[in-house]
C-alpha cells in the first residue's frame, strides 16, 4: 500500500524505537521522542511495538490512502479527521482507499504518533527506520516528509478493519502543568556550590523556543554558581566547561551556567559542558510533549525511585497490551 503526502505538516518524520549501539561512534539513538506513545499506537493497529510510524510536531500532515488501512494517533491531543470527519485519538479507526487523513488544531502536548497497519516501510539504516536529519540517515531519504512524497507500508499483522481497540484515559500519558521532571543528580554535581544546586531544584523553569529532537532548553531560573577551580588542561575557561566527556541520553548540560539543556534523541554524544544530572528514562517521554513556555520543575530522585518508575511504566504497558489484544 502507498500513502501520498498531500501536506507534510511540521517536522513530520518516520520514527521507530531507535538505533542503539552506535552512540560511541557519534551516531545518536534517534527514534520516537515519546516511546510510550509510539508503542501504544502500534498496539492499537496490530503492529509490532517497534514498527515505524510517523512522528509529527504541532501541525499534522495530510495523507491520502490508496488502500484500506487501520490507523491510530497517540501522544499529543491532535485530533485526526478522515475526509473532514473527526476521529478519536488513542483509538484505532479505519481509513478507506481514496480517503484523506488530516488533523485539527493541536489541543495538548507537542508530538503525535501516527501508526498505520503494517508499519511505515522504509529501508533499514543501521538496524532502524528512524530518521536522523542532521546525519541524513534513515527514514525517507534521511529527511522530514515533504509534500509529494509517497510512503509505503508493510504487511499488516492485524486484521484490517479491526477498529474496536481503544485506550482508557488513565493510560494516556501527557505532562501536567507545571511538568515535573525527575532527575538523578550526579556526573559533575560536585562542580556546583551547594546552595546553587538546591536552588536549581526549587525554582520553576520554562521551556525555551529552542526545543527539538536534539534537546530542550529551559529558561527563567537563576544562574548556577560554581565551586572555584583551576582550569583543567583541555577544558575551556568558563566554569561550566569540562574536559570533553560523553553525554548520556537525558543528561542536563548548562552552558555558561545559565540555561539548562536536556539532551534528547538526536543529541551529540559528547562535548565540553558540565552535566549536573540526568532526567530519568520514563520522564524523557514527557519532555517530547512539552510546548515552548510551559512551566517545568526538576525534582531530585535516587536510583531506586528511577527504577521503580521504570517498573510502573512497564506495568502500564503490560496492561495496555492486555486491553487491546
Amino acid at each position: 500500500m502507498s500513502i501520498r503526502v498531500l501536506g507534510s505538516g511540521l517536522a513530520t518524520s518516520v520514527q521507530d524505537l531507535g538505533r542503539p549501539g552506535y552512540y560511541h561512534l557519534g551516531i545518536p539513538i534517534s527514534g520516537a521522542m515519546d516511546r510510550y506513545a509510539l508503542r501504544v499506537a502500534n498496539m492499537l493497529v496490530g503492529n509490532s511495538e517497534d514498527a515505524a510510524v510517523l512522528e509529527t510536531v504541532f501541525l499534522g500532515p495530510e495523507l491520502e490512502f490508496t488502500e484500506d488501512a487501520v490507523v491510530a494517533v497517540t501522544g499529543a491531543q491532535l485530533p485526526p479527521k478522515v475526509d473532514g470527519v473527526q476521529r478519536e485519538t488513542w483509538t484505532a479507526f479505519s481509513v478507506k482507499s481514496g480517503q484523506t487523513l488530516s488533523f485539527d488544531f493541536l489541543q495538548h502536548g507537542a508530538r503525535a504518533y501516527i501508526a498505520v497497519s503494517g508499519g511505515i516501510d522504509v529501508p533499514l539504516a543501521l538496524g532502524s527506520r528512524s530518521t536522523y536529519t542532521l546525519g541524513a540517515l534513515g527514514g525517507l531519504a534521511g529527511r522530514n516528509l515533504q509534500s509529494g512524497d509517497e510512503l509505503h507500508t508493510g504487511i499488516s499483522q492485524g486484521k484490517v478493519g479491526n477498529t474496536r481497540r481503544s485506550v482508557p484515559d488513565k493510560f494516556k500519558r501527557l505532562p501536567d502543568s507545571p511538568a515535573c521532571l525527575r532527575v538523578i543528580p550526579g556526573l559533575y554535581w560536585h562542580r556546583l556550590q551547594e546552595q546553587s544546586g538546591q536552588r536549581f531544584f526549587a525554582e520553576t523553569w520554562k521551556v525555551a523556543t529552542e526545543a527539538d529532537r536534539i534537546g530542550y532548553r529551559f529558561r527563567g531560573g537563576s544562574p548556577l554558581d560554581f565551586v572555584e577551580r583551576e582550569q583543567p588542561f583541555g577544558a575551556g575557561s568558563d566554569p561550566s566547561n569540562i574536559v570533553d566527556s560523553c553525554y548520556p541520553y537525558g543528561s542536563i548540560q548548562v552552558p555558561g551556567g545559565t540555561e539548562p539543556i536536556v539532551l534528547h534523541r538526536d543529541a551529540v554524544s559528547g562535548g565540553g559542558y558540565f552535566m549536573l544530572g540526568t532526567v530519568i528514562s520514563t520522564d524523557m517521554d514527557y519532555i517530547g510533549q512539552l510546548q515552548p513556555n510551559m512551566e517545568v520543575q526538576f525534582m531530585p530522585v535516587d536510583m531506586e525511585t528511577a527504577l521503580s518508575a521504570r517498573r510502573d511504566r512497564k506495568a502500564m504497558l503490560d496492561e495496555v497490551r492486555r486491553l487491546v489484544s
